[in-house]
């Protein structure tokens, strides 16, 4: 293989992104929530999901907890983003429930027919992002090489939010590509810059360069400077196709289909609202092992 076929592979096949629990992570807890509440309160008054509990193995208990989840993320996610998502880290609401919301689309990824009689079970409008979501996650862990040293993996906690999204923003105003892009590559490399370790393959940086790519695409700038790595995919996305074929540049990103397809599903569920930037921007870091995925950031975790 060309060396430009290793430039994203690191975070994308390692570290799941679309991440996505239960049976999936191996992850232990409390029992799946009582069937009779499907309207939460408050973010602030309904008990937040443990980032460990137990989810449940049918497609009616994931459904309910699915659609519980997605009523009460949206609106804590319009509570932060009242305020100033570019100051403040997010709240404990977002964080917990966006992790659930993670770990179930996990859950759904590793078994189709878990997955199919799920999302039936389903509102319109959980079930389309539910279906974008968890055929994300399946093409990522198909990809996914898995890896018994945790010890190699440096992570970090990201840029805040609103300063990411102000980086792909203006890097999509500046080369003519949308930023929904821009911020679904970076979702699926590195979850946001909260890997800080290279690649098994040598790519570095929030969007994963390797170097030699970088010296072409890079404009001078600091591969891991999160703006100068967000302008330097964009000038790359460009150079191969994008904006008139998003496909065949997202290819030659990462030239395998799995990855593509992945990157468009995120992508769309941006497109289509917004606030799903706010809960991938909160999603965390998965490694694939041999003895089933371990969560190496986020809450609960310590390293």
């Amino acid at each position: 293989m060309s060396k430009r076929r290793y430039r994203a592979l690191g975070a994308a096949v390692v570290l799941l992104v679309a991440g996505c629990g239960g049976g999936a992570d191996g992850e232990r807890g409390q029992p799946p929530p009582s069937r009779a509440a499907t309207t939460p309160a408050s973010p602030s008054a309904a008990p937040l999901p443990e980032p460990n509990g137990r989810l449940a193995k049918d497609p009616e208990g994931l459904a309910e907890d699915l659609n519980r989840t997605h009523r009460a993320l949206g609106p804590a996610v319009d509570a932060w983003v009242r305020g100033d998502p570019s100051r403040t880290r997010p709240p404990e609401a977002v964080v917990h429930l966006a992790l659930r919301q993670q770990r179930l689309y996990r859950a759904l990824a590793r078994d189709s027919g878990l997955e199919r009689r799920t999302i039936a079970r389903l509102p319109g409008a959980v079930a389309g992002p539910t279906r974008d979501n968890v055929t994300a996650v399946g093409k990522l862990l198909e990809l996914a090489k898995p890896e018994d040293d945790l010890g190699k993996f440096r992570t970090r906690e990201p840029v805040p939010a609103g300063v990411l999204l102000k980086h792909f923003k203006d890097a999509g105003k500046r080369f003519g590509v949308d930023w929904q892009v821009l911020a679904g590559i970076m979702l699926v490399e590195t979850k946001y810059g909260r890997v800080k370790s290279p690649s098994w393959a040598g790519a570095q940086g929030p969007m994963q360069f390797l170097p030699a790519t970088w010296r072409q695409s890079g404009m001078d700038g600091d591969i891991h400077d999160p703006r100068d790595a967000v302008m330097g995919a964009a000038n790359y996305l460009t150079s191969s196709g994008a904006p008139d074929d998003y496909r065949r540049a997202l290819h030659a990103y990462n030239p395998t289909p799995l990855y593509v397809e992945a990157v468009q599903r995120h992508a769309r569920q941006m497109r289509r609202d917004p606030r799903a930037y706010y809960a991938y921007y909160n999603w965390q870091v998965f490694v694939v092992t041999s003895r089933g995925d371990v969560r190496i950031t986020g809450p609960g975790v310590r390293r």
